[in-house]
């Protein structure tokens, strides 16, 4: 019978790692290509898929290894951008734009009542960058996002000011909101998040969630992009977006998991555990079937079992080699449980 000890509160110790890796497919840094799929092209129909968001791949959807990477959105709050999902009267402004719009700011603030202020400005419509969920494990590394905007001959590399501000950040319904600004690695350019006009700031980040949310304002106000903003009318504006995107040919972003591991210091005594838990070890008896085991016994230690306080086998522990064991040593063995 395998004898249970129960662990002194010095001999259960709890650490927490975090473990960074790329966000992209197959461990790529720098998101530099964007494929698109045939059928988010055709917008025509009001309700198409490609009026609410367009799917990003890393390779050609005709690749078997095409994954999605990210989603690309336009969201305005009055509804403009796109076609009304009827004509019918009162409908007026319900389209995929006033959708996506809503669909925002109910996540990040719990109610379709609080619109999206980018440091002291309030626009009427936003960009997001969603990144698929597959792609990223707990949340996405602050610090690391470096994200390029080229248009009408102007670059803009963005990034988290999670640096700049020693982690920081805002608490909402999807986790830590940080501010996009010009800059890089985390660290933000200037000294204030308004960097447009002293009023606005170019978005907010949401690593917790995988999102990011562009303020439109600031591309049409440095004369980059330009979004349309008609009534019951297809924009087209995400696509303009992913030109700039495009045409940038830099998205770097990295994954961040945490773990916790908890550590059990398995002490050995000398004068513990120098019987065998084999069955073949004792006869029907209880007598040791080999007499020469009786004065000094010597086994080996292979596995580390951990049970709950009713004797139930919880976890196993094996070791890489056995551990020799009788009246003369002892053993210290640290078993490390990932979670």
């Amino acid at each position: 019978m395998a004898t249970i000890n129960r662990y002194a509160e010095g001999d259960i110790v709890m650490s927490t790692d975090k473990v960074v890796t790329s966000t992209w497919s197959n461990n790529t840094n720098n998101l530099t290509i964007f494929h698109t799929s045939s059928i988010q092209a055709d917008q025509t129909d009001a309700n198409s898929q490609g009026n609410f968001f367009i799917n990003l791949y890393n390779d050609p959807t005709s690749s078997a290894s095409a994954s999605v990477q990210l989603s690309i959105g336009y969201g305005h709050r009055e509804g403009k951008g796109s076609k009304d999902f009827t004509n019918d009267t009162g409908s007026f402004g319900f389209s995929a734009t006033k959708v996506i719009y809503n669909q925002y700011r109910q996540l990040v603030y719990g109610d379709e009542s609080q619109n999206f202020t980018f440091s002291t400005h309030t626009p009427d419509d936003i960009y997001v960058l969603n990144v698929n969920r597959a792609r990223y494990r707990h949340n996405l590394k602050p610090g690391s996002l470096n994200l390029k905007i080229v248009a009408k001959g102007k670059t803009r590399h963005l990034t988290d000011d999670s640096v700049t501000t020693s982690g920081s950040a805002t608490t909402t319904n999807i986790g830590r909101q940080f501010n996009l600004v010009s800059g890089s690695d985390g660290v933000m350019l200037g000294t204030s998040i308004a960097q447009i006009g002293t009023t606005s700031s170019y978005g907010f980040v949401y690593p917790d969630a995988g999102l990011i949310v562009l303020n439109p304002d600031a591309f049409f106000v440095e004369n980059m992009i330009t979004a349309s903003k008609l009534s019951n009318t297809n924009g087209n504006n995400a696509e303009k977006l992913l030109t700039a995107m495009e045409a940038g040919n830099q998205f770097i972003v990295d994954s961040e998991e945490r773990i916790t591991s908890q550590y059990y210091f398995t002490r050995v005594k000398n004068f513990e555990f120098n019987y065998s838990s084999n069955p073949s070890f004792i006869d029907d008896q209880g007598s040791l079937n080999f007499t020469s085991m009786i004065d000094m016994p010597k086994v080996y230690i292979s596995t580390v079992g951990l049970y709950n306080d009713d004797g139930d086998l919880l976890a196993v522990a094996k070791i890489s080699q056995p551990i020799a064991k009788d009246f003369t040593k002892e053993a210290l063995i640290r078993v490390k449980l990932d979670y």
